[in-house]
């Protein structure tokens, strides 16, 4: 597999991408959670391209995405997806974002309905966390950096037998976190402090599949039920896996990702 993998400047800021796949397949646009870089989605990328032109992104405050200036909100993080599909002259994409960027494409389902031809949320909610969690969060990041974050991090990404079973792996994506922008990592948890959508998602109308992992502790399979319930025709699959199910179990995320972004 080649990935090219460029700078493209947008209105709001310069942000790496990553494009795999065939130039002029369908697009589908991946998005990071909280503390990873579009790096996470190796696992699935190369499989995904046989028949995508797979895009992926740094979100911003993330790896060599800008911080910006100015507060983040979940606003902000969904028109940075507008202005690279804009940047990229896509009209329309599918998007598929796991935890922060499943709650992205929740915001693009709701306000850039018409540059989303189908939306996979995985690993995410309507309203993540609380926001004195997140604030606290926000506060630890920017007092002491990033390291004792990245250290707890990983009792909430997967579970106890993935991690005995790839502590490499799971050391790479500590490392990750570690070496972030403290004030970028903050901004996003800022954002997600003030973000909720439970009231909004029931406008989604582009197909929906959710994905949840049973053992996931952060956003549970009670949280994406409550999306089914709410988005109207979507879809909920639960899968063997904690938080960053893409990462856990790549094929069966697959097995629940291609045959949805096939439907017609």
């Amino acid at each position: 597999m080649s990935t090219l993998v460029e700078h493209i400047d947008t209105p709001d800021g310069r942000f790496r991408v990553a494009l795999d796949g065939p130039a002029r397949a369908p697009a589908v646009v991946l998005s990071n959670s909280l503390g990873t870089t579009l790096e996470m989605w190796d696992p699935v990328v190369p499989r995904l391209a046989e028949q995508r032109r797979v895009i992926r992104y740094d979100t911003r405050g993330h790896g060599s995405a800008p911080d910006g200036a100015g507060p983040c909100t979940l606003a902000r993080l969904g028109q940075d997806v507008v202005h690279l599909l804009d940047a990229l002259d896509i009209a329309q994409a599918d998007f598929c974002g796991i935890s922060m960027g499943g709650l992205t494409g929740l915001w693009l389902g709701v306000h850039a309905a018409p540059r989303i031809r189908r939306l996979v949320v995985a690993n995410s909610a309507a309203r993540i966390g609380t926001l004195q969690g997140w604030q606290d969060r926000a506060a630890l990041a920017r007092t002491q950096g990033l390291t004792t974050i990245a250290t707890s991090s990983p009792s909430r990404w997967f579970t106890p037998g993935f991690l005995d079973a790839h502590p490499d792996r799971v050391q790479v994506l500590q490392q990750t976190l570690a070496g972030l922008s403290p004030q970028g990592y903050a901004a996003c948890c800022d954002a997600l402090a003030q973000a909720d959508l439970r009231e909004e998602i029931d406008r989604i109308a582009c197909p929906v599949l959710l994905l949840a992992g049973r053992h996931d502790p952060v956003t549970t399979v009670g949280d994406a039920q409550f999306m089914a319930e709410r988005i109207p025709g979507a879809e909920l699959q639960a899968l063997e896996a904690s938080h960053l199910s893409s990462v856990e179990v790549p094929d069966a995320f697959l097995a629940a990702l291609l045959p949805f972004l096939q439907q017609a």
